[in-house]
């Protein structure tokens, strides 16, 4: 498992990312992360949530009524223009970051020193 200390930046673009390929409401959402992470990530549901009203609040998704299951309206989330935009810059920004962190923290390395 990953810690979430580590990743606690990255939960907003990991919903960006994933609402990038498609629409979608946060139990798919956070089903897809623990899937596309084989298990090693998962998104606690107020953390997911607390993201999805910080991402509202930006302009960088919205939302919208879905289907009825249960007896209860799904939400579903979009990705704007704006929020497609704020993406590249992070994925940008995660290149430059994943570099900085190998130059200094390395990989794992099979020798014994």
């Amino acid at each position: 498992m990953i810690s979430s200390d580590v990743i606690r930046g990255y939960n907003d673009t990991f919903l960006l990312s994933l609402l990038n390929e498609e629409d979608s409401y946060g139990y798919a959402l956070s089903k897809q992360i623990k899937e596309k992470t084989d298990g090693q990530y998962i998104i606690k549901e107020t953390t997911m949530y607390s993201a999805f009203t910080r991402l509202k609040k930006n302009d960088y998704i919205e939302s919208y009524p879905g289907e009825v299951t249960q007896g209860k309206r799904r939400t579903y989330y979009r990705i704007t223009a704006k929020g497609k935009q704020y993406l590249k810059e992070k994925q940008n920004e995660w290149a430059v970051t994943k570099e900085v962190v190998d130059q200094l923290v390395g990989g794992v390395k099979n020798d014994d020193n």
